[in-house]
Formats: C-alpha cells, structure tokens, sequence
C-alpha cells in the first residue's frame, strides 16, 4: 500500500487488510489479558499515531513510550472494550469519537500480559485530558516517518536462555522499543507490505 496522504480509502485499506486476514490469538491462562488502542489520526495530510508517554507513577514499564491501554477488567464486554476504556481514563478520548477500524495480533509482555492491539481512528485536534497520574506527555507521530530506515533498529538478545530479536523506533528524542515496538512493526509491516508485492 503506498503512503499516501491520510484519506478515506487510505484507511478503508488498512481496515481490508485487517478484516481479511487470520488473526493471531494467544490463550495463556496464567497470564492477564490487556488490550492497546492503537491510535491513528490525520494531521494535515497525513496519517499519524498518537503514543503516551508513561509517568513514573505507574506500576509497569515507568516512564517508557506506549499506546494507551491496560488490564481487562471484569466489567469489559470484550477486549475492544478494555482498549477504549483505557483510552478514555488515560487521555480523555471518548469511545463515541473512536472508529474502530481492525483487531492486530496478540502479543506476550515480559510482564507476563497477552496484549491484544486495538487499531482505531479518531478526529483531530482533539480535546484530550490526560491523566497525569499515568500520563507524562503525549507524543504525535507521523506514519511516514516511521517507515524510514534510519528510526529503525533490531537486535538479537538472549533472554532466559532463549534468543529474541528486540526492535527499537527513533523519532526525534523519543525511543519507542519492547511491546510498543513489536505492536508498531506489526502494524507497518501489514499496511505497508502490499507496497513490495
């Protein structure tokens, strides 16, 4: 799919992509499920993605770059549910003002969550109130820029004896890396693949 400017077809692609594929699902009992809205906005003519910055209050992952998102909880219909609750405590975003446009695939913190990544759109400038208790800075980011080479870097570590490749996003000062980084792969890889075939 090319890059284009961030129009509607734009997003009715990717919502294809998503909706025409196998998603992969992860079923681990010990661990607790958590969902991520994945955010994606036009800013001028081009599509971005909003991250959070995490507090150093938070319990998990302090002060690393994120999507909004967190833990099931019981009163969630459904992991769509999860990710725009958690969007809406964390940065004020109504679930009213989300279109959801597709469901990525699971993927295993090591902090032991299944996160399940909730692609969604929603209008911009938008009036956020953002939760500082949570939230130390919001970070809009174009989807172009993430596709360059250069902000993109992988590694092999070993981790409990087992080999793992970690990937890491440069923009501007911001490291976007772990779970973030996977989840944000992810996504590029599939809207970016019908590019090269």
């Amino acid at each position: 799919m090319e890059m284009g400017p961030c129009e509607e077809n734009f997003i009715d692609q990717i919502r294809t992509i998503l909706s025409s594929r196998k998603r992969g699902v992860i079923e681990h009992p010990p661990f607790s499920h958590a969902a991520v809205l994945v955010p994606l906005f036009k800013k001028g003519e081009d599509c971005h993605l909003l991250f959070t910055k995490r507090s150093d209050q938070v319990k998990y992952h302090k002060g690393e770059i994120s999507f909004p998102g967190g833990v099931v909880d019981e009163e969630d219909l459904e992991l769509v549910s999860t990710a725009l609750r958690e969007a809406h405590e964390e940065i004020g975003l109504k679930k009213s003002d989300v279109q959801i446009i597709g469901i990525l695939d699971d993927i295993v913190t090591i902090t032991e969550f299944i996160v399940t990544p909730i692609v969604g759109l929603f209008p911009y400038p938008y009036p956020f109130k953002v939760s500082e208790v949570e939230i130390a800075e919001l970070i809009e980011v174009p989807l172009s820029s993430l596709l360059g080479d250069e902000c993109f870097s992988e590694q092999e570590i070993i981790r409990g004896g087992q080999k793992e490749v970690v990937y890491a996003y440069q923009y501007e000062k911001h490291l976007i890396w772990g779970a973030t980084a996977r989840i944000l792969k992810q996504f590029l890889d599939l809207i970016t693949i019908s590019k090269n075939t």
